[in-house]
């Protein structure tokens, strides 16, 4: 492959390795190492994006380092903590390789494992997730992944067995096509799908935590439930939010009106009180949050139009940046 283009005195990469952190300061010189042998063995012109994503242990200033020693690592730095996706959705912005590698910096994501990923979507991929099947994670985050997988796959028809795994290959039209934001780079593949990229999966090695301490928790967890719900939203009734609260609105508006109808016939045919009838008072709810549905789906559909012609606002504050062309002017 020969490529013209020059980025920073060198070619232009053809691959970007982004790597999103957060307080990974131990970690960081030997991921670096292993992804600097595994470059190296490519011979491809590339880049190593690192995404501190406001990190208090040091991290940038080792990057900083890093960069001084290796003209292919860039670095963008948070002003404070914004989460994985915002990380992710930077790098990815930043970069500009044709095809794009995102994995971990805990290094239980191995490096070595890129060149199979690379060649899956050589074979006409458009995303190659891999998929940790020796996980090598306390028994309640195995748990937790394989109950969050296997529901994610079911309600969103993605047939991947690791959705969320952090080490994933894209082609660039993936990365300029899906908008990530929130915590929603838990859906990736989904987000993918739904537009109509081809998925793929690669098994994986996965290694135990070397250094510092995990960002799993309960609360994480519980998170991911309501991402996956706002998933199913986006990737469903994002343009035509009324088919959703419609349905329920006009389900409930008809269960409401016939009590409603059954109600009236017995007071004014049969001459049946209805002041201790709670089936009356359950009639009334049932036409007041029918009506209450169809109008936050006529909402919907207006903030979804209005949305259509607006630009999305970037979704963090960047203190600053190391080895890209225009380094050290702050954005946000």
């Amino acid at each position: 492959m020969t490529l013209s283009l020059h980025y920073t005195g060198v070619l232009k990469p053809a691959l970007s390795i982004v790597v999103p952190l957060f307080n990974e300061v131990e970690s960081l010189p030997e991921l670096h190492a292993r992804l600097s042998e595994v470059l190296d063995r490519l011979e491809r012109p590339a880049e190593i994006v690192f995404v501190d994503d406001g990190s208090t242990d040091g991290s940038m200033e080792t990057v900083r380092r890093l960069r001084e020693r290796d003209p292919r690592v860039r670095g963008v730095q948070f002003r404070r903590r914004y989460g994985k996706s915002a990380a992710l959705a930077a790098g990815l912005a930043r970069a500009t390789g044709r095809h794009l590698v995102t994995l971990d910096a805990d290094l239980q994501d191995d490096p070595a494992e890129i060149p199979r990923l690379l060649d899956k979507l050589d074979e006409g991929y458009d995303l190659v997730s891999g998929w940790k099947r020796g996980r090598a994670d306390p028994l309640l985050r195995r748990a937790a992944s394989r109950v969050f997988n296997r529901v994610t796959s079911w309600l969103t028809g993605v047939r991947l067995h690791d959705i969320n795994c952090g080490l994933k290959a894209y082609r660039r039209e993936v990365t300029d096509t899906i908008r990530v934001y929130g915590q929603l780079h838990r859906f990736l593949p989904v987000l993918a799908l739904k537009e109509g990229f081809r998925l793929a999966e690669v098994e994986v090695t996965h290694h135990p935590r070397k250094y510092g301490r995990s960002k799993f928790g309960v609360a994480r967890f519980a998170g991911g439930f309501f991402d996956l719900v706002t998933v199913l939203f986006l990737t469903r009734y994002t343009r035509s939010p009324l088919h959703l609260f419609g349905i329920a609105g006009v389900i409930a508006l008809a269960l409401g009106a016939a009590i409603s109808i059954y109600l009236a016939y017995q007071r004014l045919v049969l001459s049946v009180y209805l002041s201790n009838r709670p089936l009356l008072f359950l009639g009334i709810l049932l036409v007041i949050v029918g009506v209450q549905f169809i109008s936050l789906g006529l909402l919907g559909e207006m903030i979804a139009a209005a949305a259509e012609a607006s630009h999305p606002r970037q979704g963090y504050s960047i203190r600053s940046e190391v080895g890209f062309p225009d380094a050290g002017v702050p954005s946000g």
